[in-house]
């Protein structure tokens, strides 16, 4: 399929996500939002908590929650690296209550650094609009 690109997200386990004809991703960077379409400059990114949207084609959409993960871009293939990445597919209400619950624990450490504190709260954030979706 002309305009396409390969996808693969990794985990430590096994591989999450697989296909090769993929039109753009929009993926949670430190930076901001940033989409990826084929023959994009070589790129390597650290992702924050959010949203990665993968699209097939206008209407086929796959969408996976990643609290971390690093991305490379390279030759018209997109690797995402994360121990933490779920598919949406795979959350319901109570899972989501339930990353919400764990992540107010952490935030109430007193020794949390800044940096954390931030990823925790926008994290939170990410979770409640999933679960009012």
């Amino acid at each position: 399929m002309e305009g396409t690109y390969k996808i693969e997200i990794v985990s430590p386990e096994k591989i999450i996500f697989s296909d090769e004809n993929i039109q753009q991703v929009i993926l949670p960077s430190y930076e901001g939002e940033m989409g990826i379409l084929k023959d994009h400059i070589p790129v390597i990114l650290f992702l924050r908590p959010g949203i990665i949207k993968i699209l097939k084609s206008s209407e086929n959409v796959d969408s996976f929650f990643v609290q971390d993960g690093i991305i490379e871009f390279y030759n018209n293939n997109l690797t995402v690296l994360s121990s933490k990445i779920i598919n949406i597919k795979n959350l319901n209400k109570e899972s989501i209550d339930q990353l919400i619950i764990a992540t107010e624990k952490i935030l109430k450490n007193e020794k949390l650094s800044d940096n954390n504190r931030y990823l925790a709260n926008h994290k939170i954030n990410i979770l409640q609009s999933l679960n009012y979706n």
